[in-house]
């Protein structure tokens, strides 16, 4: 129990690739080659799974980019989180994106509230539609864009992560990229944009987001502030067991490394899809660097990203290769909502035996007609009473019946599900957990996404039968499900799994994680640690972290001047692109030069047309001649931007290509090496550049002496020869990077401090903002004189500090 069924890959004919969307941006042959042998190596089948092909050549590649599996964790891991209240002081403003349907927000609705109890201020940025559900909950809300039945629409005829060319052809696929912008849009707008309605600024501290709001670590690395990701499915990659939406295929290599490869290969075909609209939200929106192809894929695991699992451990218990920075800390269940059920539906409760609940939430089908006639055949089939939500489908009765309830108007599934014998739905997370909760038997319907993965915990878990595919459902299957679930081993089943699940809190467990990933030594001002630092105070020649009302009422008193102020950023994200070794580091850094250049020459007559597609969605009229210029102006842009690119590959990138390279080459035979701090300007481009240069010239020369002697000691007189190889190939490599190293790092340097300057608009957008959120706080929340009084004692006591140590 608790392990998902590894299901053979169906055969089934792969959809066809069809031509790519008219509107992405000019793709270098190299990412071509990459996205087509990706779509060789995992096809999407007719019900929306991947077949991951992980004997292919793509599996391969990707295993090389993405690193051997570990089957243990590399740090030590116990339980889920202890709940400790008196551990976390500091109130923070803690914005939560989520994208997706009902059963995606709700628990996050739960989450909201518990850190709004533990004294944060809680906002959650999600689609439009849950705006009186969010508000009701007592949590502030901020429409991020995207219409969720248009998005489940979508995923319903194309259940996978491939489109099918019926919607190619139909255009579907440009407005859900447009939607997706909009979305990433929207979030960023949610981390630190004031209220829509009442005005009051607002700038996150900390983002909590399901991996679907995609924004999150871009929105996080812009802010500089820490980032948690929680979900209902697995996303992090794990030998334990496949990808939720990967039938893996695999021959030569171990059934581990297979699951582990499913993960990757899903993370790359997703990113392969979104790249462009991301990184243009990056360099447009963020003003960061565009994320190279090859690491795209791979951040959340790169950069060590922490990650709470909302589903119960005595479902699924967490796997042994996942770290501590993972926790599994059970369903997320808000307060059930009182509630006051409608005479008829009370009068039909009581007119028979419990009945079966039907209802398939937000799904959007094409034909809600036929499924309300299977479902009512179905219900006649198994002699049970229904009662049918109609859900975002408009499910309408076809026929009265006194066996059958249509529900009309929101009826919580908190209260509803202890009213049933049996419940009927899609599986989505929430859905199921709530369901599982209730000690009710359970048949999912799937339709894409993880519920088929939850259809699988239930069958697995003994409290239901193997899910039925929405495409093979029949009158037939479904009574025969009902029936199997009214039987006493089944109704037993559903009945433990609810004991088991009672004893959980997954909320709260999530909120201690939430609170074990911060570093509170970061995060506190120095001079009032209830408070978040957003400030840094630089002023004295010693860093200060200051609080709004720290940072406002120094100023105030003129104690220090706001010009020696700049926003701090208590958690700072890296993004490089990593080089395996000295050929392919060269390689890839000359293609991608070659690619940006071509990429420039494209810009000649691409820039107009993106132009002029902007113009025309903006509704925007010019006169001819203004739009003329616009136009000329547009296409000679290309010309500065092509001898950038080519000064930057030759110059800056293909030496940093090169000593990367270099300096990963021991890695091919066993050797740690130690990741460089970043370079993150010219000052840290020249210390890294020195400090490298020391540390390679001195390993380069003991590799010679220490590698034949550790290799002996090992292995004898074989192990001598081997080490004298890996002692020789060490110090050329090691050597020759050192010296490449004094050219690449302050170049890469130099050219991020060009970058910060020519972008600085986010940044002040930011100062802007936070400024803006002080100066609301002294005026409408001011802090008591007296403690006013105790913020300068204490500036000057932690300056005496500073100049003491």
């Amino acid at each position: 129990m608790g392990k998902l069924p590894n299901r053979p890959a169906p055969s089934q004919p792969s959809q066809p690739e069809g031509p790519q969307d008219s509107e992405q941006a000019p793709r270098s042959s190299l990412r071509m080659s990459l996205e087509t042998d990706a779509q060789a190596a995992a096809q999407v089948t007719g019900d929306g799974r991947l077949n991951v092909n992980a004997d292919s050549r793509f599996a391969r590649t990707l295993l090389h980019l993405a690193g051997t599996p570990s089957y243990t964790a590399d740090d030590d891991d116990g339980p889920p989180p202890a709940y400790a209240e008196k551990e976390w002081k500091v109130s923070l403003n803690v914005v939560i994106l989520v994208v997706g349907s009902r059963g995606d927000v709700q628990p996050f609705i739960a989450l909201g509230k518990e850190l709004q109890r533990m004294s944060h201020r809680v906002r959650l940025g999600t689609h439009d539609v849950f705006r009186d559900t969010v508000r009701d909950a007592g949590l502030e809300f901020y429409p991020i864009g995207g219409d969720p039945a248009e998005l489940m629409a979508y995923m319903v005829k194309n259940p996978g992560l491939l489109p099918e060319m019926a919607t190619i052809r139909t255009g579907e696929i440009f407005k859900k990229r447009q939607l997706i912008s909009d979305i990433l849009q929207g979030c960023w707008k949610a981390c630190c944009s004031a209220d829509p309605d009442t005005q009051t600024p607002f700038v996150a501290n900390a983002i909590v987001a399901n991996p679907p709001s995609f924004a999150h670590i871009h929105c996080a690395q812009a802010l500089g502030v820490p980032l948690h990701m929680m979900f209902t499915m697995p996303w992090s990659p794990t030998t334990a067991f496949p990808h939720p939406l990967a039938n893996v295929v695999a021959s030569q290599v171990g059934g581990g490394v297979a699951n582990y490869l499913s993960f990757h290969f899903a993370s790359f075909l997703t990113w392969q899809g979104l790249a462009d609209i991301i990184n243009a939200f990056r360099k447009d929106t963020l003003g960061l660097e565009a994320v190279p192809m090859s690491e795209g894929p791979f951040l959340a695991e790169r950069l060590k990203l922490p990650f709470t699992y909302c589903w119960s451990p005595a479902l699924i218990p967490k796997p042994q290769d996942w770290g501590s920075r993972i926790d599994v800390c059970g369903f997320f269940f808000r307060k059930p909502p009182s509630f006051t059920p409608p005479p008829a539906l009370e009068k039909f409760l009581e007119a028979g035996p419990r009945p079966v609940y039907i209802g398939f939430g937000s799904i959007v089908v094409d034909d809600p007609a036929t499924l309300t006639t299977t479902i009512l055949e179905a219900a006649k089939l198994a002699g049970v009473r229904a009662i049918i939500s109609p859900g975002w489908s408009s499910l309408a009765p076809a026929t009265a019946s006194d066996d059958v309830f249509f529900l009309a108007g929101d009826c919580p599934h908190e209260w509803l599900f202890q009213q049933v014998a049996v419940v009927v739905h899609h599986g989505g997370g929430g859905t199921t957990a709530c369901g599982l909760r209730y000690g009710c038997p359970t048949v999912v319907v799937p339709f894409f996404g993880d519920q088929p993965f939850w259809g699988d915990m239930v069958f697995t878990a003994g409290a239901g039968p193997d899910p039925i595919p929405h495409r093979a459902l029949t009158a037939l299957k479904l009574a025969e499900a009902i029936q199997f679930c009214l039987q006493p081993p089944i109704q037993e089943a559903a009945r433990q799994i609810s004991m088991r699940m009672k004893g959980e809190d997954g909320v709260q467990a999530a909120v201690a994680s939430f609170h074990n990933h911060l570093s509170l030594q970061a995060m506190a001002c120095d001079l009032l640690p209830q408070y978040p630092a957003v400030w840094l105070y630089t002023g004295s020649g010693r860093s200060m972290k200051l609080s709004n009302y720290a940072m406002e009422i120094l100023v105030e008193r003129r104690i220090i001047k706001s010009k020696a102020v700049e926003v701090y950023a208590p958690k700072l994200f890296h993004i490089t692109k990593r080089r395996l070794d000295p050929a392919t580091g060269v390689m890839s850094g000359m293609a991608e030069t070659t690619m940006h250049m071509i990429d420039e020459v494209n810009g000649f007559w691409k820039r107009p047309y993106d132009l002029q597609k902007k113009q025309e969605a903006a509704a925007e009229k010019r006169a001819p001649a203004v739009h003329a210029a616009s136009m000329v102006g547009a296409a000679l842009s290309s010309g500065p931007r092509f001898v950038g690119s080519m000064f930057r590959g030759f110059i800056v990138d293909l030496p940093y290509a090169t000593t990367e390279g270099l300096r990963s080459t021991p890695r091919l035979y066993g050797e740690h090496v130690p990741d460089h701090e970043p370079v993150t300007d010219w000052k840290s481009g020249g210390m890294v550049a020195g400090e490298h240069f020391l540390q390679g010239t001195r390993d380069g020369l003991t590799d010679l002496v220490t590698q034949p002697i550790e290799g002996y000691k090992a292995e004898g007189a074989a192990g001598l020869a081997k080490g004298a190889a890996k002692g020789l190939v060490g110090s050329v490599t090691k050597t020759a990077s050192a010296i490449t190293g004094l050219v690449a790092y302050p170049g890469v340097g130099l050219m991020k401090s060009l970058h910060a300057l020519s972008h600085q608009k986010t940044r002040k957008e930011i100062q802007a903002a936070r400024k803006a959120e002080s100066t609301y706080l002294m005026t409408y929340q001011p802090l008591a004189a007296e403690v006013a009084n105790k913020v300068v004692d204490a500036f000057h006591a932690f300056q005496d500090y500073l100049n003491e140590h």
